[in-house]
C-alpha cells in the first residue's frame, strides 16, 4: 500500500496535537489504560508469565486492530489518512508536556513553591513533598527530556518503520510500563516484560532523540560531548540519551540523587562540569522539545516516504517483461 496516506495523516496529527494538545478527559489513551487495568486485575500473577501474557494480549490487541483496520481502509486513500491523523493525534504528547512544564515554571516564577510541588506529579513520578525550587527545575527539565523522546520522536520511530499500527503498538507498549512496568513489590516479575519491551522499543527513539537534539541545541557542541560522555551511564538503557543531551545542549547538570515515594535512587550527574538547573531553563527545555519534535517528524516522514518510493519502484521493476531478476 502507499505511503503518503500515512504521510499526510502523520503531518496532520503532529499538527491537531500542536493546536488542540491532548483532551482533559475521555482520552483514547486513558480508555486503553482502563481496559489494560481491568485485564491485569483478572491475569495478575507474581510470575514473569502472567505479565508476559499480559503484554502480549494488551499490545497485540492494539497492533492487530490498527493493522485490520488500515488494511479494511486500503482502497480509500482519504480514510487512511484519516485513520492515520486520528492515531498520531492520539499517541503524540509533545504539547501536554510543555504545557504541564510551562505551568509548574509559572508558579516557581511566581514564589508559589506549593503550586509546584502540587501539579509536579502530573509530569512525573517523583515524591515533590520535600523538594525545593531548583530541584524541582530539574525534575521538570529531565521529564521534558525524557518525555520527549516518548511522547514525541518514538512514536513518529515507529509511524516510519511500521505506519499507523506502529504508532499505536508504541503508545501501549509506553502505557503498559508507565502502569506496571515500575519496581514496585506487585509488578517486580508481572512487569517484567512490559518494562523490557518498553526497553527494546524505546531503543531507537532515543538515540534519534539525542542526534536531533544535538542538531535543535543552543550549544550542539556541548550537546554531543555530553551525550556521548554520558548518555550510557544513566540506569535506564534509553532515558539517559536524551537527558544527557538536552543537559549539554542547556548547559545545565541533569541527575543525581532522586526520590520515589520510599524509594531513593542516586543516579549519575549528567554534565557534572555544567551549572545547576535554573526555573528559566524549563522555558528553554520546552522550545528545545518543540524543536526536536519538529524535526522528528521531518526526519521520519522523509524515511518513510523514501522507503515507500523504493518499494514501489521494486514492484513496477518486477512487473516488467525483460527485466533482470
Amino acid at each position: 500500500m502507499s505511503s503518503a496516506p500515512y504521510l499526510l495523516g502523520a503531518v496532520a496529527g503532529h499538527l491537531a496535537d500542536t493546536a488542540l494538545a491532548d483532551p482533559r478527559r475521555g482520552h483514547p489513551v486513558a480508555l486503553f489504560g482502563s481496559a489494560a487495568g481491568r485485564l491485569e486485575r483478572r491475569l495478575w500473577r507474581d510470575h514473569r508469565g502472567a505479565g508476559t501474557a499480559f503484554t502480549a494480549l494488551s499490545v497485540g490487541a492494539v497492533a492487530a486492530g490498527a493493522a485490520l483496520a488500515d488494511h479494511a481502509l486500503r482502497g480509500c486513500p482519504a480514510a487512511r489518512a484519516a485513520l492515520a491523523a486520528a492515531a498520531a493525534w492520539t499517541v503524540l504528547g509533545g504539547t501536554s508536556l510543555t504545557r504541564e512544564a510551562r505551568a509548574i515554571g509559572r508558579s516557581l516564577e511566581a514564589g508559589d513553591l506549593a503550586a509546584a510541588r502540587g501539579r509536579l506529579p502530573h509530569l512525573c513520578g517523583r515524591d515533590p513533598s520535600a523538594l525545593d525550587e531548583q530541584q524541582i527545575a530539574r525534575a521538570v527539565v529531565e521529564s521534558v527530556a525524557e518525555n520527549t523522546a516518548d511522547a514525541v520522536v518514538n512514536a513518529l520511530t515507529w509511524g516510519a518503520l511500521a505506519g499507523t499500527p506502529g504508532l499505536l503498538a508504541f503508545r501501549a507498549v509506553n502505557t503498559l510500563d508507565a502502569m506496571v512496568g515500575h519496581r514496585s513489590p506487585r509488578h517486580l516479575r508481572f512487569g517484567w516484560a512490559s518494562a523490557r519491551l518498553d526497553d527494546v522499543a524505546g531503543w531507537p527513539g532515543a538515540r534519534l532523540t539525542a542526534l536531533l537534539t544535538v542538531a535543535a541545541a543552543e550549544h550542539p557542541r556541548a550537546a554531543w560531548k555530553v551525550w556521548r560522555r554520558d548518555g550510557s551511564s544513566h540506569p535506564s538503557p534509553n532515558a539517559g540519551q536524551a537527558e544527557s543531551a538536552f543537559a549539554g545542549g542547556l548547559g545545565v547538570r541533569l541527575g543525581g540523587t532522586l526520590r520515589y515515594g520510599e524509594r531513593v535512587e542516586h543516579r549519575p550527574v549528567l554534565g557534572a562540569e555544567l551549572r545547576p538547573v535554573a526555573v528559566a531553563d524549563i522555558e528553554r527545555a520546552c522550545r528545545l522539545s518543540r524543536r526536536v519534535g519538529i524535526l522528528a517528524l521531518a526526519v521520519t516522514t522523509a524515511a518513510r516516504g523514501l522507503t515507500g518510493l523504493a518499494r514501489g519502484r521494486r514492484g513496477r521493476d518486477a512487473r516488467e517483461p525483460g527485466r533482470k531478476r
